[in-house]
């Protein structure tokens, strides 16, 4: 059995199915953590935002680690430190413990995650490997969409701490399978962009320390000031570095091309809908709506449920109609969707979300697959790993800054409690704005995405 692609697919779609489900079940789970840790809200926050921003910061680096070092090794390790996390995060005793032990997941997950793909692009090839990478994607799709609902199980039953042991002790099964993995590198594997990797997560840790705590130590304190300055200072570094590296982590020459930027904003702009709802759509369900933890991660499908079936029908869409005005009108359904959402409110019921969450689920589940198609298909083929690296890049940071904002209102609306007065109407604000945002980035994205195809035309009469 070893090296056998059979037993590279269960392995990688197991650990792939084990991150997503951490994400949103921690979402889910975050009421209960505060209850029972004691816990102010900023402090529970970071049970997301910790995992979330180490996760995206580490994502680049760690694939560069894999071409070095080899991806089954990088995977593994990924897999281990994932594993371990989580038991931590399983019994810890205070917030504090637990929150570094999902910051450390979040460092896990991003190297399974880089490794995973690279693993799976060894074992097949031709079609099956086209069939594989379908596989693979539904199964992120089903671990974001059936989250919420198993970690509401799990929460009713076993208590919360459940949703971080089940995700590890899937992954020790993964570690059991690693011997069987083949071992591979890439031929002309780059450096570890260490001063990228370093300013980067830096800058967005302290962003995000910024508006986690802003609500709690008061906007104008030193040490929020001083966050948000020494987090520019940071990436205005960061982009000094990028400028000067042979072989940057984040090649920022790929953003002079209109369509490449168009697409990363769209990207960007959906995932910052989306995941922020994930995470704090469950609270208003339990805390204001009074639904159970299981009630309310099952009416979270209707907002992800979509992902499942809508990539094969965006296929087949782009052959009847130009892919870059699927991307626009998902971006503009996901716009309408926020704006129909701000319906909701103590009362709401399943039934009166089904259409705005559905909305939602419809502009995320005709982008998912496409968008990644596009960029890859933007740059030349000599960059399309970059290219891929840094639409997920933009996707986590956007998600992770995304949450930490939404978080922030209603920690100020709310008073750090999240819970009326003030979770309803707080919520309301976060739908409009991200609805008007979500507006403005589909005629920006319409904009840019028409302006690098007369560039092309133009290019083609050129050298024609």
């Amino acid at each position: 059995m070893r090296n056998h692609p059979a037993v590279v697919l269960v392995a990688v779609l197991l650990s792939t199915l084990s991150l997503p489900v951490s994400l949103t079940g921690a979402s889910v789970a975050l009421p209960d953590i505060g209850r029972d840790l004691d816990a102010g809200l900023a402090a529970v926050q970071w049970v997301v935002n910790g995992y979330n921003a180490t996760f995206a910061s580490f994502m680049l680096a760690t694939g560069a680690l894999a071409d070095l070092l080899g991806r089954r090794r990088v995977f593994a390790t990924g897999v281990a430190i994932f594993v371990g996390a989580g038991l931590l995060a399983a019994v810890a005793g205070d917030i504090v413990l637990l929150d570094a032990a999902r910051a450390l997941a979040g460092v896990g997950a991003a190297a399974a995650a880089t490794s995973a793909s690279a693993l799976l692009a060894g074992a097949f090839h031709g079609a099956a490997r086209a069939r594989v990478f379908g596989l693979f994607g539904t199964t992120i799709g089903v671990g974001l969409a059936f989250g919420p609902s198993v970690a509401g199980l799990l929460i009713g039953t076993l208590g919360w701490r459940a949703v971080f042991a089940v995700p590890a002790l899937a992954g020790v099964v993964v570690l059991a399978l690693v011997p069987l993995l083949p071992e591979s590198r890439a031929v002309e594997a780059g450096r570890v962009d260490w001063p990228g990797t370093v300013t980067f997560t830096s800058a967005l840790l302290l962003l995000i320390f910024g508006f986690v705590q802003g609500p709690e130590f008061g906007w104008t304190d030193p040490r929020i000031v001083a966050a948000f300055a020494a987090a520019l200072a940071l990436l205005v570094l960061f982009v000094r570095a990028e400028r000067r590296r042979a072989d940057p982590m984040f090649d920022l020459a790929l953003l002079a091309s209109h369509r490449f930027l168009g697409i990363c904003l769209a990207a960007a702009t959906i995932v910052a809908v989306l995941v922020p709802l994930l995470v704090y759509l469950p609270s208003y369900l339990t805390t204001v709506v009074g639904l159970s933890p299981g009630a309310a991660g099952a009416t979270l499908i209707l907002l992800t449920a979509p992902t499942l079936v809508l990539p094969l029908l965006s296929g087949a869409l782009t052959r009847l109609v130009p892919a870059t005005l699927v991307v626009v009108v998902s971006v503009a359904v996901v716009a309408v969707g926020a704006a129909w959402a701000t319906l909701l409110g103590p009362t709401s019921g399943t039934g009166l979300l089904a259409g705005p969450l559905l909305t939602i689920g419809v502009g995320v589940g005709l982008s998912i697959g496409l968008l990644d198609q596009m960029a890859i298909g933007s740059v030349a083929a000599s960059r399309a790993a970059t290219g891929a690296g840094m639409i997920n890049t933009a996707r986590l940071a956007s998600e992770t800054v995304a949450i930490a904002v939404v978080g922030a209102v209603l920690a100020s609306t709310t008073r750090g409690r999240l819970a009326d007065p003030g979770f309803t109407g707080g919520l309301r604000t976060v739908l409009w704005t991200m609805a008007g945002v979500a507006l403005v980035a589909a005629t920006t994205v319409a904009l840019l995405v028409r302006r690098g195809a007369d560039r092309q035309r133009a290019e083609e009469v050129t050298v024609g």
